[in-house]
């Protein structure tokens, strides 16, 4: 990373202090730039470590990693203007046609994406194209359901990057497509909520290709000291706008020729 500025460890604490207590309470909370500042990212990505060795020290299980604000359509929305990483825990994990609790994630907008599932870890080498093209099982159409413990999606970069990347749960698509047998790059996008179309795109909205922003994940997570593993699902990023959810709606992603993913927001809790 090319940051220059450090934040004190007191002040990461607390912003992990802070967004802990959101997420526990189900009550947003005000950005953590004030204690971070607006340029700090290795602070941010600290902050998220901090959150991440939390949930694993009671009982998280780490799936896979999300590569966010892919999508010129997403920067635009939230006023962000790169990519950032976030963790995907097992309990973040449906399947299509679940119900997911609407109050499992905070403010919630979904957007729909490519999800790959990794065969090899991608530690050493280049991490270009073809190595990771090579490390992928399979492709499925996916939803991630995006949500903020900070208020009013109130963000900067340093905002999402430590709230997780505004990471809240995904949702796995049935069928399940080698890249022999699809270009993601090509692929186009529609998604509905309740039957209105309110979004739309292609593969080359994220990133000019989602196999880039998956080479841009695995380079990222290395340098974090983190690095893609074999198992891993990776979420590659928006293929068009996010929208806002509440209970009772239900989406469905139509990602040609992937396929489609349909989930129901219902009321109650997990």
């Amino acid at each position: 990373m090319k940051e220059t500025t450090t934040t004190a460890d007191a002040q990461v604490k607390e912003a992990a202090r802070r967004l802990l207590r959101a997420a526990a309470d189900g009550v947003p909370c005000a950005p953590v730039r004030d204690l971070l500042g607006t340029n700090d990212l290795r602070a941010a990505y600290a902050v998220q470590q901090q959150i991440t060795w939390e949930r694993i020290l009671r009982g998280g299980v780490v799936v896979g990693r999300k590569i966010g604000l892919t999508s010129a359509a997403v920067q635009q929305q939230l006023g962000v203007d790169r990519p950032d990483v976030g963790i995907l825990f097992q309990d973040m994990s449906y399947l299509g046609g679940d119900t997911i609790p609407i109050r499992t994630v905070q403010q919630p907008r979904v957007e729909a994406e490519i999800a790959f599932a990794l065969a090899d870890d991608l530690t050493e080498g280049p991490l270009d194209t073809d190595q990771v093209r090579g490390a992928i099982a399979y492709a499925v159409p996916a939803l991630e359901v995006c949500g903020s413990r900070i208020e009013n999606w109130d963000i900067s970069l340093v905002d999402t990057v430590a709230d997780n990347a505004s990471c809240g749960a995904f949702v796995l698509g049935p069928r399940r497509r080698s890249l022999d047998e699809f270009t993601p790059q090509d692929v186009v996008m529609s998604m509905t909520v309740d039957g209105t179309e309110v979004s739309t795109g292609t593969g080359a909205a994220c990133l000019g290709d989602p196999l880039n922003a998956v080479v841009w994940l695995a380079r990222q997570a290395r340098e974090l000291g983190d690095p893609l593993r074999a198992g891993q699902v990776i979420l590659s990023g928006a293929l068009g706008p996010m929208h806002p959810v509440v209970a009772g709606n239900k989406v469905t992603a139509k990602i040609s020729p992937l396929g489609a993913v349909t989930v129901t927001f219902g009321e109650g809790e997990s």
